[in-house]
């Protein structure tokens, strides 16, 4: 009997073929049946990685800094996976950057897998196939997963729904930064990187992160973000990071059992909310949709009543109102 491709490809991905992780990403990345079955045959082989979020602006050294991160959970001696979020080509509509100009000094060691993948216009820089991506690397026994965002700053808060961790990353003489601070990247740090620390106005920004951390007052049972100071060229404080990292996950399965919950909730809600879309541009009759856009637009159709019928219809098509009998 011929075996069947999918199930050969999921045995592989679980052993830790590396390309059969490629191709496994590649699937999910094309949002098709296939990855979606693929997902269904791996989902039982993961929950163990522990998902380490990194963002922050263009140009706060968010590769270099994982560069060094690399080396420093592989000194521990854990599998990494890293999945970096980059723009989508405007040529290609894959990711501009490229695995292989990306942290070269790991291109040999097996227990490192580095994987770019593109935004394709998602709204908050994550690609809509990166927890899946996740998933994949997960099941193929990494440790820790790493997801590096596009860095578009103060909307980057998708990132809490994606990671166990979020770390924000921030660098001197990079504008109004305590401006960018107030806008909202508090609200989603777990840690704080302060990194070109060796640059002028390093110390101003991290008491600006600390004089915004200072607003709430933490008790004893909950996690206050720390302010670590890197040179990620030079390596100069990325174990104190790595140690932080440990710290919060330490405290996280403890005080915070209800974050993974959560981001499976969210997760469930965007793949629920994706599939229902899906289905009406499979049913509606071609055009139709444009049509009642049109409607909305000239105003003779509200956006409410249009999704309500629409919903009525997906639902319950046996009591769909023709159109011509609409009023």
């Amino acid at each position: 009997m011929t075996p069947d491709p999918l199930t050969d490809l999921s045995a592989r991905v679980v052993a830790g073929d590396v390309r059969a992780i490629a191709r496994a990403i590649s699937l999910v990345e094309d949002d098709g049946p296939a990855g979606r079955d693929l997902i269904r045959a791996i989902y039982p082989r993961t929950g163990r990685a522990f998902l380490v979020g990194i963002t922050g602006a263009p140009g706060t050294g968010k590769s270099t800094l994982v560069d060094r991160l690399i080396a420093e959970i592989r000194s521990s001696g854990l599998k990494v996976g890293v999945i970096a979020v980059d723009p989508t080509s405007p040529f290609s509509g894959g990711a501009v950057l490229g695995d292989r100009v990306r942290m070269n000094a790991h291109a040999g060691d097996t227990g490192v897998f580095i994987r770019s993948m593109a935004t394709r216009g998602h709204l908050g820089g994550l690609a809509r196939a990166t927890s899946d991506a996740a998933l994949v690397l997960d099941a193929a026994g990494c440790d820790i997963v790493i997801i590096e965002t596009v860095g578009v700053g103060q909307d980057e808060v998708d990132i809490v729904s994606a990671a166990d961790i979020s770390i924000v990353l921030l660098v001197p003489g990079a504008g109004d930064d305590l401006q960018a601070i107030k806008a909202g990247v508090m609200e989603i740090g777990d840690i704080f990187v302060v990194n070109k620390a060796d640059r002028e106005g390093a110390d101003r920004v991290v008491q600006g992160v600390a004089s915004n951390l200072s607003l709430k007052a933490y008790d004893a049972s909950e996690w206050k973000p720390p302010i670590v100071k890197t040179e990620a060229t030079t390596g100069a404080g990325v174990d104190t990071l790595w140690k932080d990292v440990g710290r919060f996950r330490e405290w996280a399965a403890t005080h915070r059992p209800e974050h993974r919950r959560q981001r499976y909730r969210a997760r469930l809600r965007d793949v629920l909310a994706t599939s229902f879309l899906q289905h009406v541009d499979r049913v509606l009759p071609a055009g139709e949709f444009d049509r009642l856009v049109e409607a909305v637009s000239e105003r003779t159709r509200d956006p409410y009543s249009v999704v309500q019928d629409l919903m009525n219809r997906m639902l319950h098509p046996e009591s769909r109102i023709p159109d011509h009998e609409r009023r």
